[in-house]
């Protein structure tokens, strides 16, 4: 399949990259700093861009088969730019007829907000994550109501750690703090051609 990832050079975005090449996937990676990934991850073609701009998003969207997000920011404040992308994202797909997308979210987000623990809950999400999960719920919103076939991926806390191919989902279980970043990707990759989470909001942990 051709397969378009947005957020190519963050931690999720590489294992997505590798995984998918080794997969046999053709592989397009969209970011800012794209070029970095040439040496890093032969077989990847890289494309620099603003997922702000809404030309370069719908220029790298035409002629995918799927998409997959793993848009994030280093801040933890409100990042409007982050979720006019996932509009553009939203409007290119549904304009040149790709229909999956596949976005990674946060545990926490929405409902899955009751089934995290009292620390992640009560203190963490409101004095520290507030504003990103603030995004995410937006960015959820827009995504939710799109016509494409989209699956949101709710991970727990992302470490940098190798897959194990070893990990919990679903939308209504009791989820751990933790989870690879590596099996997540696996997970998300999973979701391009599996229909169990179509249009469903599942969590990941270990």
């Amino acid at each position: 399949m051709k397969l378009l990832i947005f957020g190519a050079t963050g931690g999720t975005g590489r294992e997505l990259i590798k995984q998918a090449i080794a997969q046999g996937h053709t592989v397009t990676g969209f970011s800012r700093h794209a070029d970095e990934l040439k040496d890093e991850l032969p077989g990847v073609q890289p494309v620099s861009g603003d997922v702000a701009e809404m030309t370069a998003v719908e220029q790298a969207v035409q002629g995918q088969d799927a998409v997959l997000s793993a848009l994030g920011s280093s801040s933890l404040k409100r990042n409007p730019a982050l979720t006019q992308g996932v509009a553009n994202i939203v409007e290119a797909m549904e304009r040149h007829h790709v229909r999956r997308l596949v976005y990674q979210s946060s545990l926490g987000v929405g409902d899955s907000r009751e089934r995290v623990g009292f620390l992640i809950r009560y203190i963490i999400i409101p004095l520290v994550l507030r504003s990103a999960i603030a995004d995410h719920e937006d960015k959820e919103r827009i995504i939710q109501q799109s016509n494409l076939d989209w699956v949101i991926v709710r991970p727990a806390g992302l470490r940098d750690e190798p897959r194990t191919g070893n990990y919990r989902t679903g939308e209504d279980i009791e989820f751990g703090a933790r989870i690879a970043r590596a099996d997540v990707a696996d997970f998300m990759l999973k979701q391009v051609t599996d229909d169990t989470y179509l249009k469903k909001t599942p969590g990941i942990s270990d």
